[in-house]
């Protein structure tokens, strides 16, 4: 029988594929090794193979995208409804297949490699920037052991700390100054990273004219807009700029019964990393609206006055990434409020 829909369940090393004919009948159940994925879905007739957009899908959808298969990409989200009893390989690639045949189902657009090398070097500067804090922090906690108390940001630290170490008045020992000069080095270390890795993206920016066309937009720069491109692969995908803020989670989570609305806090779903960028970017625009008259930042100070900064800066957020898509997925340049 022809195989017309595959579930496949990808893993590092042992893949587990399910397929079902034109009726539904199953007609494959065949556990691969990674090494045997590629010759055997070549000598397959091109059908619909559905993945969980998990580590390493985007590769495996080019891989077998180039055999002529239609390869679609399912979030692991919609795929779980849809395992049957106990979850194992068998189970899972099972569900997957189910989920890709339904008409109603939502898929994730794959991402070119370009987008991917972008993702990649942000995601690099991401664990940087975490290692960073977490070293400023462990010193600051070791330094008050010994009496000395330093203000909280990393600037701070990297300016008192070699006066520290070179101050014989503190009760730091020979032993415990050697140690906080290596933390110190570190430190220099992670922040030269880190200035390389802003570099890379700003002139990724520089080159890419989508990035410089939506960095017109208040609180938008070059990490965000090089974030946003590399994250959206296809702005179609979002019928409207609501879907795609509500896929960055910064509208409310709804809990409704009976015809009673119930709105709660932002549903926080998907990729954290871009919405901390946007919120922290509308930040920056929330403080300086106060000294603003045009439409924008009356808008801005009217949602700060009634709702809270915190809010406001959400808010704020919420209505860039609905500005975002439309620019991304229209084309279009951004025009200033007046």
């Amino acid at each position: 029988m022809k195989i017309v829909t595959v579930g496949l369940d990808i893993a590092k090393q042992t893949f587990q594929a399910h397929g079902v004919d034109c009726k539904g009948k199953v007609v494959l159940r065949k556990r691969l090794r990674r090494v045997e994925v590629s010759s055997f879905f070549a000598q397959v007739e091109p059908c619909t193979i559905g993945l969980e957009a998990s580590g390493g899908a985007h590769y495996w959808f080019r891989v077998l995208s180039r055999m002529g298969h239609t390869v679609r990409l399912i979030a692991p989200q919609f795929v779980k409804p849809y395992v049957k009893s106990q979850k194992n390989d068998a189970n899972d690639a099972e569900a997957i297949c189910e989920a890709v045949s339904r008409p109603s189902m939502r898929f994730v657009p794959a991402k070119k490699i370009e987008q991917q090398d972008l993702q990649c070097l942000h995601r690099v500067r991401s664990r940087l920037i975490g290692c960073r804090t977490q070293l400023v922090n462990q010193v600051r906690g070791l330094l008050a052991e010994y009496g000395i108390v330093l203000p909280q940001h990393v600037a701070q630290l990297r300016r008192h700390l070699p006066a520290l170490l070179e101050d014989d008045g503190n009760e730091l020992t020979i032993s415990t100054r050697h140690l906080f000069r290596s933390l110190y080095e570190e430190l220099v270390e992670l922040e030269t990273k880190i200035a390389s890795a802003d570099q890379r993206i700003e002139r990724a920016f520089r080159e890419n004219a989508e990035c410089r066309r939506i960095a017109a937009v208040e609180g938008i720069g070059p990490v965000t807009a090089t974030a946003v491109v590399a994250a959206i692969s296809d702005a179609h995908a979002f019928r409207n700029g609501r879907q795609f803020a509500a896929w960055l989670g910064l509208v409310p989570r709804q809990h409704s019964s009976g015809g009673k609305t119930k709105l709660l806090g932002i549903s926080k779903h998907g990729d954290p990393y871009l919405r901390t960028l946007l919120v922290h970017g509308a930040r920056s625009v929330v403080y300086r609206a106060k000294t603003k008259i045009d439409c924008r930042s009356r808008w801005i100070n009217d949602k700060q006055q009634r709702l809270g900064t915190a809010r406001a800066c959400v808010a704020l957020a919420n209505k860039n990434a609905r500005i975002l898509w439309s620019l991304i997925a229209k084309q279009q340049v951004y025009r200033p409020a007046v």
